[in-house]
């Protein structure tokens, strides 16, 4: 048997242990998926990111992503460049779902079963997102991805993955970045910034934390839907937080 089939078989025995979630949204950033590279998408990274869900996967869980599209074109950063807002977050939205087929490619390459579902309709490229689809696929064993945002201009895909993760009616929203948490201050520019392990919403607001856009935390706050925040790009680290090690932050109500 191939090595690393043999480490995920390992991972997903040992995640079967305590599985802290039975369900749940991860939100990757499409930047991440950038790599060492200055655009586009690491295949290694990629392959990282496959790898760690499938074993998750395996165990049981019910998994639905939403990937962001800024190693490819940012709506915002588009405006600002003197693209028109609405065209500039479409733009966007097309960005999110290339790294979405690109993902479920990558699971698909590995033997785990993943569907691309889109928030505008797209056949057949992927099928239009409905809940009671995802939430079928998703008891199947297919890892769903959701691409395309909310479908609309002047949403990021934060605030994205928060409907998708309350629609879902998912136990927590992770947030895979290249941060290992939340921290006091940014810590890639403030060396003395101190990582909080758990946190409120409040606290994040009246901090003004730049965890996630104020549509995403105050729909996550009137839900009272849990947020995970760890660092993605370590191999690892996906099957570490559902095996309940304190590797992160956790923002809750």
């Amino acid at each position: 048997m191939h090595i690393y089939k043999k480490s995920i078989i390992f991972a997903a025995k040992s995640l079967n242990k305590k599985l802290m979630y039975k369900r749940i949204l991860l939100k990757l950033s499409g930047e991440s998926l950038m790599g060492t590279q200055q655009y586009g998408i690491d295949p290694q990274r990629l392959a990282d990111y496959a790898n760690q869900i499938r074993a998750i996967a395996n165990t049981g869980v019910q998994v639905a992503i939403v990937i962001g599209g800024g190693n490819i074109f940012r709506g915002l950063s588009g405006a600002q460049k003197g693209f028109d807002r609405v065209k500039g977050d479409q733009m966007g939205m097309l960005a999110t779902v290339i790294n979405s087929l690109a993902l479920s490619s990558a699971l698909e390459a590995i033997g785990q079963k993943a569907r691309v579902m889109t928030s505008v309709r797209m056949e057949p490229i992927g099928e239009l997102y409905t809940t009671d689809k995802a939430l079928r696929l998703m008891s199947k064993g297919y890892v769903v991805i959701v691409a395309g945002g909310t479908g609309n201009p002047y949403f990021t895909t934060d605030t994205a993955s928060v409907l998708r993760a309350i629609e879902l009616k998912a136990d927590v929203m992770m947030k895979g970045t290249r941060v290992d948490g939340i921290y006091t201050a940014d810590p890639e520019k403030d060396p003395t910034a101190t990582k909080y392990t758990q946190i409120t919403y409040d606290e994040i607001l009246e901090m003004k934390l730049k965890v996630m856009d104020l549509t995403a935390i105050t729909m996550c706050r009137e839900n009272n839907m849990p947020i995970y925040v760890f660092d993605m790009d370590t191999v690892g680290n996906l099957e570490k937080v559902m095996n309940g090690q304190q590797i992160g932050t956790l923002v809750i109500p």
